[in-house]
């Protein structure tokens, strides 16, 4: 069957959001005219999703379900969908429903106009909490000040990508991924389209602080060797402070002054430089361990049941 749209929606508990996430899409795609699928990922889901995936594949063949041997996370979710998706233009949405289906028909008339990669900029952001918006700000003007590539603010997971770029993703197996990242830094023809992000429609969010300081961990080391640099400009900081020190100490020692006199001094510089030395080693740590597990070569992810099962 020759598909031109895939809608790739990552699965993690969400079987109060499943049916309606389900119809939605299908309205907004049958509204096109064109062949379109759902690709449903069911990353080790505990609370009868993964049966509610099964009904909707049984009752609809557009509906095709790519099953977990156990939970992988997000973003190795989505890369399973993006391998499986037979598309010409592949949509990445979430399951909340905090994406609205319907701006994906503003997404598929850019890529329709020739962009390749059509990505959606959350200009609101209903039912989250100021730390909530406020973290989330500050995390995209981070990740676009300080990695290589830039990323678009704002922006999420939530996109169209065109066949091609798929492709080229789909080359990139790096287990440490930072999708929106890889999605930039491909290139091909890019634009963004507006729209007011949804408050969740039922459950809670499966992105707490801690997986999205993690997310953030990612972006950083995947995209910036700014942690090492920051290592290095604490070393010549220290080093040069030390270098302007040596002659005031040597001239109040000679003239008799009793400004340095004890250890306090002594032991705040110490602590300082021990306390410097200390992060640059878990900083170097942190790339060395994403070499660790590249080296070890395993399968990004594990299939217990694939579409053709």
């Amino acid at each position: 069957m020759k598909v031109t749209y895939s809608i790739v929606a990552p699965i993690y508990n969400e079987i109060e959001n499943i049916s309606e996430l389900y119809r939605r899409v299908t309205e907004v795609m049958d509204s096109t005219g064109d062949e379109w699928e759902l690709v449903l990922i069911d990353d080790g889901c505990t609370d009868g999703s993964t049966e509610k995936i099964r009904e909707l594949a049984e009752m609809d063949g557009r509906v095709r379900p790519v099953i977990f041997a156990r939970n992988f996370g997000h973003q190795i979710a989505v890369t399973a969908g993006l391998d499986y998706a037979r598309g010409d233009a592949i949509i990445i949405i979430d399951a909340d429903l905090q994406d609205p289906p319907e701006v994906i028909l503003e997404l598929a008339k850019k890529w329709q106009e020739g962009y390749e990669v059509v990505y959606a900029i959350r200009a609101e952001r209903e039912g989250e909490s100021w730390f909530k918006k406020f973290t989330a700000a500050m995390f995209y003007r981070i990740i676009f000040r300080i990695t290589d590539v830039k990323i678009p603010l704002d922006t999420g997971d939530f996109r169209l990508l065109d066949r091609k770029v798929v492709n080229v993703m789909n080359s990139m197996r790096e287990r440490h991924r930072f999708l929106r990242g890889m999605a930039s830094w491909v290139g091909f023809k890019q634009i963004g389209v507006e729209y007011k992000r949804a408050a969740r429609m039922a459950g809670v969010t499966k992105y707490p602080f801690k997986k999205m300081l993690r997310l953030a961990l990612n972006a950083i080391t995947g995209f910036s060797y700014f942690p090492l640099q920051v290592a290095t400009y604490f070393g010549f900081a220290s080093a040069g402070l030390a270098i302007l020190a040596i002659p005031v100490v040597v001239t109040l020692r000679l003239t008799g002054s009793q400004f340095f006199e004890g250890q306090a001094t002594t032991l705040i510089s110490v602590l300082f430089l021990g306390g410097v030395q200390l992060i640059s080693l878990g900083v170097l740590g942190e790339y060395i361990g994403r070499l660790y597990d590249e080296a070890k070569g395993r399968p990004l992810y594990i299939v217990r049941e694939a579409p053709e099962d």
